[in-house]
C-alpha cells in the first residue's frame, strides 16, 4: 500500500487533511471518496481497514477529516450537515484536479447520508455505498437529546459524544431538519449498495430498509450480521471492503489486469508500450509483477529483475539447507538467507588495471536457528554453495532465443 498525506481547501478556504491510499502494485483503476461517521475522523480503524481492502483490489482511496475534526482546520461548532456535503465536493474536485475524479462514494453512518446527497453534485460518481447510515440526517438528533433543550433555549450546548465534548449550535440542528434522504435517494439514479447490521444499536436496521425502499434499481442490500455500528471487529470492516470492491466492479470500469498470459515455458513476461517498466509475469502457475525503482524511472510496483534473481538464490539456498539437515537428522528450526546484488570491482580479473572492470556480485548472509555445533555449521555453509541456483550462477550457461511468429 502507498499512503500519502494530502490537503486541500474547503468552500470557506480552510485546509482539510486526508490520507490518499494507492495500490502497491499498480495504478488505481478507480478512485474512491470515503466519508467518515459523525464526530469520527479519517483514522477510525474501520475506515482504515475498509480502505486497505479496497486498495488491495486496485482502488485508490481518499479518506479525509471533515471541517473541524481530526487534522482539518475549522471549528466543529460552526459546521453542519450541508458543510459535510460541501467538503465531499471539495475532495472530489481535489482528486479530479490532481489525480482522477472519483467514481465511487462510500459513507459510514452520517457520512453515508452525506454521500447520497453529494453524489448528485459530483458528475464523475457512478456508484454509491452506505454503511450503517441513517435514513434521514435528523436521526442524529437522538444523539444530541441530552442537550437539545439547552440548544433550543441558549442557541448552543456542549454535548459529550463518545467520550469527547463537542459544542453543537442551533444552526446544526436546523440544517438537519431541512434534509430528506429518502427523496434524495429516490432521485439518485445511480447504483446503490446499502450495508447495515441487524444488531446496530446506534442506527437501527429500519433505516437501511427505508433507504433501500426509497432508492431505484439497481440497488443492493448486504446484511452485516453480528457487527456493531462502528465495525470495531477487524473481520467486519475487512469484509465490508471486500464486498464493496466486488460489487463496484459490476458498475465501474475496473480494467482488471489480464492474467491469461499463456506459455509453454516456465516463465513468461509481457510489457505494453505505455507501461514503462511495469511488467506482467507468469511464473509457473503464479502471476507476478516486475518493475524498476522510481529512481530508475519505474513505478516500483514489483521487484526488479535482479531482485527476482536474488530471490531465487535465497529461496533455493534455504530449501537446500533444510533438505540436507533433515536427511542428516540435524535440528535446524529456521534458516534465513539475505541476498543483495551489485556490480563490484573484480578482485581477480584479466583487466585488473582497468578501473572500470566489474563483476556481478551476490552478497549472501545466512542465519541458522537450531541446535548445531561448529562443525555442523561449517558443513551447512559448504552445502549452501551447492544449491542448484548457486551452481547455475557459477556455471557456463546459454540462452537460446528465437522469434515467435
Amino acid at each position: 500500500m502507498n499512503l500519502q498525506k494530502v490537503s486541500f481547501k474547503n468552500k470557506a478556504g480552510q485546509s482539510l487533511v486526508g490520507r490518499l491510499e494507492l495500490p502497491a502494485d499498480r495504478h488505481p483503476h478507480n478512485f474512491v471518496l470515503f466519508a467518515h461517521c459523525f464526530t469520527c475522523n479519517k483514522n477510525l480503524l474501520a475506515v482504515k481497514n475498509i480502505s486497505k481492502s479496497l486498495t488491495s483490489n486496485g482502488f485508490g482511496v481518499l479518506r479525509f477529516d471533515f471541517t473541524g475534526l481530526g487534522e482539518s482546520d475549522g471549528d466543529f461548532a460552526d459546521t453542519n450537515f450541508s458543510g459535510n456535503v460541501e467538503d465531499l465536493i471539495a475532495a472530489a474536485n481535489f482528486l479530479k484536479e490532481n489525480y482522477t475524479a472519483p467514481t465511487l462514494l462510500i459513507g459510514h453512518s452520517l457520512g453515508g447520508a452525506a454521500v447520497v446527497f453529494a453524489a448528485g453534485e459530483i458528475p464523475s460518481v457512478q456508484a454509491v455505498t452506505t454503511v450503517g447510515a441513517p435514513s434521514n440526517p435528523i436521526h442524529v438528533k437522538h444523539l444530541l437529546k441530552s442537550g437539545l433543550e439547552e440548544i433550543k433555549k441558549e442557541g448552543e450546548a456542549v454535548i459529550n459524544l463518545g467520550g469527547r465534548d463537542f459544542k453543537i449550535k442551533k444552526q446544526f440542528v436546523d440544517d438537519l431538519e431541512t434534509k430528506s434522504l429518502p427523496e434524495t435517494a429516490k432521485n439518485l439514479r445511480k447504483p446503490l449498495l446499502v450495508m447495515h447490521s441487524p444488531q446496530d444499536d446506534t442506527v437501527g436496521i429500519k433505516n437501511a430498509e427505508e433507504i433501500y425502499i426509497a432508492a431505484n434499481h439497481p440497488k443492493s442490500f448486504v446484511s452485516l450480521d453480528g457487527a456493531d455500528h462502528l465495525l470495531t471487529r477487524k473481520e467486519d470492516s475487512a469484509y465490508v471492503g471486500d464486498v464493496i470492491a466486488a460489487w463496484a466492479k459490476r458498475y465501474l470500469n475496473c480494467d482488471i489486469p489480464d492474467k491469461s498470459l499463456k506459455t509453454k515455458h516456465q516463465v513468461a513476461a509481457s510489457l505494453d508500450a505505455e507501461d514503462g517498466f511495469t511488467t506482467r509475469l507468469k511464473v509457473g502457475n503464479h502471476y507476478m509483477t516486475a518493475d524498476e525503482p522510481t529512481s530508475f524511472g519505474g513505478n516500483d510496483f514489483g521487484p526488479s529483475p535482479y531482485e527476482y534473481v536474488s530471490a531465487g538464490l535465497s529461496a533455493c539456498t534455504v530449501m537446500t539447507i533444510q533438505m540436507y539437515a533433515k536427511r542428516k537428522g540435524w535440528q535446524i528450526d529456521n534458516v534465513e538467507v539475505h541476498t543483495s546484488y551489485s556490480k563490484s570491482h573484480a578482485q581477480d580479473c584479466e583487466n585488473c588495471e582497468d578501473s572500470t572492470a566489474k563483476i556481478d556480485t551476490f552478497e549472501r548472509e545466512i542465519k541458522l536457528t537450531g541446535n548445531l555445533d561448529e562443525r555442523q555449521k561449517a558443513r551447512i555453509m559448504q552445502i549452501a554453495d551447492k544449491c542448484p541456483v548457486h551452481k547455475t550462477l557459477h556455471s557456463e550457461t546459454q540462452v537460446i532465443t528465437k522469434l515467435i511468429a
